[in-house]
């Protein structure tokens, strides 16, 4: 495969979607010339940098492929690390590209008012000579089972609940309920507050309460998430920022709690039923949620939303809806990569029904043996051991535990086949530092809820 005049090997394509191109392959190929340094650094909150050192060429003829490998590289640092400010050093020319597309009418102004909104500051990118130094703050939160506690798991089809004593669950709970449809800020709040009250009648006291939810949360304080979505701006910034401080704290009073995100959490769970540290979790559902528990067993205080994270450096990749970027994870790991697969494996889904309801169809076409379904998911395997490879070129992790409904029954067991094929064959020099698993037994009944109650300290 040849892109912007790099020629690229690629060993094991998807099947039913042939113009695939790993970005991570498409990374090595550049870097094999490239001789002129280029520094990147993001800065987010609390004065935390992450840098990352690089190379480019520097030449007329290679500058397209220059600012597209630094247009991901940027991109991808932003949505795993998070940032509101972007240092450039090394090329004047790449910063000029970088600057022009993160301001408005720019092709990433999703991106960068996203970031201005999490981080509540302007978006900015900024050339210097010399990055700033690295400087991060992973936080030491969960795996406290000691007391009486909450855990609260906000989802966008249920939220649960659990009332845990000393690491043991004594009553658990699952109500349906709809937030990213209703507009009312205190329908959240009172089915927050409804589960608090349910969890704590079944312990003589309450101790603590971890909160793990969908979104973006920093110092306990919701930044963005969809489960708010039909809420208006004025009414977010009055109810739904501080939503959950005030619930707990109208409830239980002056109590320890921790707001994390549900990703992190998940990937906490698996840290604790594992007994291991240096953990990547995806959830494979509605999108792509990834959570990471460093080697230290501490979450790192990253966004991880690498949903939005490139992954195809196809120049025909699928647009992201609300991005409106193209080749991002949330396309490849979620129901929408199942159901973009469908038609090329000729499988029909009725436009009636959900996304959900089309993911189950094909679910349902995986019980038959040699069903032409099974494309979908080795397709799926494909792309995941190619990305995993890149993800690990990131952060580092020797456990991925796989998660969600798209890795539910048979079609997960053909996924994670066929990435370990993909990972051993293409990347040998990361298959043996990586193991990509499913959740076992002991890893469901350690669960998402009792892992948020382990979230707080007690004083």
């Amino acid at each position: 495969m040849k892109h912007l005049g790099i020629e690229v090997s690629v060993k094991y394509v998807p099947e039913l979607d042939p113009g695939f191109l790993p970005l991570g392959k498409f990374n090595q190929a550049f870097l094999r010339d490239a001789k002129q340094p280029l520094d990147v650094a993001v800065e987010r909150a609390g004065g935390q940098v992450a840098v990352y050192r690089s190379f480019i060429h520097g030449t007329a003829e290679m500058a397209e492929a220059d600012n597209y490998y630094v247009d991901r590289l940027v991109k991808m640092l932003l949505w795993m690390k998070g940032g509101f400010r972007v240092y450039l050093s090394g090329s004047k020319a790449v910063y000029e590209a970088v600057k022009a597309a993160y301001c408005v009418g720019g092709k990433r102004a999703f991106d960068a008012d996203f970031m201005s909104k999490v981080y509540e500051r302007p978006f900015e990118v900024v050339y210097t000579h010399q990055v700033p130094e690295e400087k991060s703050n992973p936080q030491a939160v969960g795996r406290h089972l000691d007391g009486c506690r909450i855990g609260f798991d906000a989802g966008g089809s249920d939220r649960k609940v659990s009332a845990v004593i000393d690491g043991q669950p004594v009553f658990s709970e699952e109500v349906v309920w709809h937030p990213k449809t209703t507009a009312d800020p205190e329908y959240h709040y009172e089915g927050i507050v409804s589960a608090l009250k349910a969890a704590a009648a079944h312990m003589p006291r309450v101790d603590g309460v971890g909160v793990s939810s969908a979104g973006i949360y920093i110092e306990n304080r919701t930044m963005v998430a969809s489960l708010f979505l039909k809420v208006p701006e004025d009414l977010f910034e009055a109810k739904v920022k501080d939503i959950y401080i005030r619930a707990i704290r109208d409830t239980f009073g002056d109590v320890p709690y921790v707001v994390a995100n549900d990703g992190d959490v998940s990937a906490l769970a698996g840290a604790m039923s594992l007994e291991e540290n240096n953990i990547l979790g995806i959830a494979m559902g509605t999108s792509e949620a990834v959570g990471y528990v460093d080697g230290n067993g501490n979450i790192t205080g990253w966004l991880n939303e690498l949903a939005f994270a490139p992954v195809d450096a196809s120049p025909r990749a699928m647009e992201d809806e609300w991005s409106g970027d193209i080749g991002c994870g949330v396309k490849y790991f979620s129901q929408d990569g199942v159901i973009k697969l469908a038609p090329a494996a000729g499988i029909s889904l009725s436009d009636h029904l959900s996304p959900a309801e089309k993911l189950k169809e094909v679910q349902k076409l995986m019980e038959q043996p040699g069903s032409p379904a099974e494309a979908i998911y080795r397709s799926i395997g494909v792309y995941l051991g190619h990305t995993l490879a890149l993800y690990h070129h990131f952060y580092g992790f020797r456990h991925v535990l796989l998660l969600g409904r798209v890795m539910s029954g048979r079609g997960g067991d053909v996924i994670l086949e066929v990435c370990k094929r993909v990972l051993a064959e293409e990347y040998p020099e990361v298959a043996g530092k990586v193991h990509p698993t499913l959740p076992d037994e002991k890893a469901r009944r350690v669960g998402q809820s009792v892992a948020a109650a382990s979230l707080p300290e007690l004083a």
